[in-house]
């Protein structure tokens, strides 16, 4: 009986082996890529969603690709071919492309479509270089040059930017930075423009010095004595180079920028007191593009530094790493013990007088030299406050504008911000009188003001609501404002019947008349018709009232004559030889006097009552002119 890890087993190689049959057949034939990569992988793989490969069959698939290319990179070194050009046609048949060339088109392909997991290509490319010899390491990162475009969408980049990044790596340790330089700087770009300027994993945020690049030279004078130089100025002026390696030593150690102060004002003063002339710039070859004369570093031996003296490019690479340190030395930290000290600053400062007078001296064009090199420098400040910055990221989102029509054409800018009020302006300074003009202050009658609305509001019209004109609030709020100053009637149906309770009756067709206002019509009839009542009654009041007005005199005489008789009979006789005593007594007869014609005339109310013939009033005879008409 078969165990089930073995069945397992044995249906993942015919599982893989069905994937390599497949793709073996589909690479060998010069077809387009999209009109084959997706029919290749359903073939080989039945996937369960028809187009797009589950978490298992990802892993599968990927599995079988990578040891198909494994085959095809062992078939290439059999055969003594390059990698990239296994399998090439020949003849009109042939369209550039390798059998490697083609598989990997077709995997680009589907990881770019999201049929397959999109770091598949990136785990393809990082073992194809890993099994390639540096030669056929060229070729294959010149097609990942061709396809950077679309390895760095996001949907390819998220997934294997870490694995793009261990494959430039890898490539990097195995390259000779002396032979193959030019390769080095391909990937270094590459990397650059494949990675954003905010990726923090290619910046140095520690700022850690490469220290294991030691510069060698002759500790000890040659036991032959062939030197054609000072020794001591030799070991001093390579000296320097230690210094260079980390300059946080500098700081750190006050001994040691003592040691490199006075070494460095050793050599400066060497190279002032030996100033190159016409000669050394037309020996030095400065202006020839001669890649073959480029060194990354100078030789040492003491035998050569007479004449490295004279070359004003070397004088020129010492004196700009001399202004490098000094910039890192002014910067400051991010404490204060970060920081350098005072008289350290006051002597960095001086020397780096010093070494920009001799830039400016040292032949050809000194003084663009110089200028070139502080712009430099400039550009490298703003990267160091960046990197102590935290790195922020330099891509901002883009917000997105509304399309405004002619966008192209330019706004007309106006005198007083827009077109009326410029016109307005501009026919004023023409005619001082157009403001005040009578014809222009014109106020329209409510009636046709209303017209408009009213002519919605006929069915006959057949106008839609949405473009009544009691939907514009501009409108409805100035009609309110012409009512209320000339039509109060229609104002004060407002808050009964809206809006189109303002428009004027006459305006209205009969059945939105009797629609809108109908009971108000309703009730304006019976008021009416209950005054007219009420007047025909108040005739024939007033006929009887003229008829009882005589009785009525003779009635109020006879009162009067009651009252005179109520008041008592003992009244202390008047002393005309004393004013104030007649004022008094005169005084006291006037109050006296008003009682009793306010008591005659309340009897005389209560009578009228009674009668019923003349409505009760409440009569007020103790005012001023009652007093006037007695």
């Amino acid at each position: 009986m078969t165990h089930p890890s073995r069945r397992v087993w044995s249906h993942r190689q015919r599982g893989l082996g069905k994937v390599q049959e497949v793709f073996r057949d589909v690479i060998s034939r010069p077809i387009s890529t999209a009109s084959i990569a997706l029919s290749a992988m359903q073939e080989a793989m039945k996937p369960q969603r028809q187009t797009v490969l589950v978490q298992d069959e990802n892993q599968l698939f990927e599995n079988s690709l990578r040891t198909l290319l494994e085959e095809l990179v062992v078939q290439a070194v059999n055969e003594e071919v390059p990698v990239m050009q296994l399998g090439r046609l020949t003849g009109p048949e042939d369209d550039g492309r390798g059998l490697v060339t083609r598989l990997l088109d077709i995997v680009v392909y589907l990881c770019e479509r999201g049929h397959v997991e999109g770091g598949m290509v990136f785990q393809l490319l990082e073992d194809l270089t890993e099994v390639s010899t540096i030669k056929d390491c060229k070729e294959v990162f010149g097609y990942i040059e061709g396809k950077q475009e679309t390895l760095g969408k996001p949907e390819l980049f998220g997934r294997g930017k870490l694995v793009m990044l261990r494959t430039c790596n890898q490539l990097l340790r195995r390259l000779s930075k002396a032979n193959d330089v030019v390769f080095c700087g391909r990937i270094l770009m590459f990397l650059a423009h494949f990675f954003p300027l905010s990726e923090r994993s290619a910046v140095n945020i520690k700022g850690i010095f490469n220290t294991s690049n030691e510069t060698k030279y002759e500790k000890e004078l040659p036991a032959d004595g062939s030197h054609h130089i000072d020794f001591n100025f030799y070991k001093t002026f390579w000296s320097l180079q230690e210094h260079f390696c980390n300059p946080a030593y500098l700081v750190q150690y006050p001994a040691r920028w003592q040691a490199f102060s006075t070494s460095l004002a050793t050599v400066l003063l060497t190279f002032e007191a030996q100033p190159l002339g016409d000669e050394d710039e037309s020996s030095s070859h400065l202006d020839e593009d001669d890649d073959a004369t480029f060194n990354i570093k100078y030789l040492t031996s003491s035998n050569l530094l007479s004449l490295e003296l004279k070359d004003p490019g070397f004088r020129r690479h010492i004196l700009v790493q001399c202004l490098i340190v000094f910039d890192y030395l002014k910067t400051p930290g991010k404490t204060e013990k970060e920081g350098p000290r005072e008289s350290l600053r006051e002597e960095v400062k001086a020397h780096e007088e010093h070494v920009r007078k001799l830039l400016e001296i040292t032949p050809p064009k000194g003084k663009e030299f110089i200028a070139a090199i502080e712009h430099i420098l400039e550009r490298e400040r703003n990267w160091v406050w960046w990197k102590r910055d935290g790195c922020p990221a330099f891509e901002r989102v883009v917000q997105e504008r509304k399309v405004v029509p002619d966008a192209n054409k330019r706004r007309p800018r106006w005198r007083l911000g827009n077109k009326e009020l410029s016109q307005l302006w501009k026919w004023a300074d023409m005619n001082p009188h157009a403001l005040t003009d009578i014809s222009r202050v014109k106020v329209p009658a409510v009636a046709d003001y209303w017209k408009p609305l009213a002519e919605d509001m006929d069915p006959a019209a057949g106008i839609e609501p949405e473009y009544h004109h009691k939907k514009n609030r501009v409108y409805c709020w100035k009609g309110l404002r012409f009512a209320a100053r000339q039509d109060l009637e229609g104002f004060s149906r407002v808050t009964e019947l809206g809006i189109e309770g303002v428009v004027p009756l006459e305006l209205l067709p009969p059945d939105v008349r009797t629609k809108l206002h109908g009971k108000s019509l309703e009730r304006a009839k019976q008021k009416g018709t209950k005054k007219e009542d009420e007047g025909v009654a108040s005739v024939v009041h007033a006929d009887d009232g003229q008829m009882n007005g005589r009785g009525s005199m003779v009635d109020t005489a006879h009162d009067m004559e009651d009252a005179q008789a109520l008041l008592p009979d003992s009244t202390p006789p008047t002393d005309a030889g004393n004013p104030a005593i007649a004022e008094k007594t005169e005084d006291e007869e006037t109050r006296k006097h008003s009682k009793a014609v306010d008591l005659g005339n309340r009897n005389k109310t209560k009578e009228e009552s009674s009668r019923g013939d003349i409505p009760a009033m409440n009569l007020n005879c103790s005012g001023p002119a009652f007093e006037l008409w007695v």
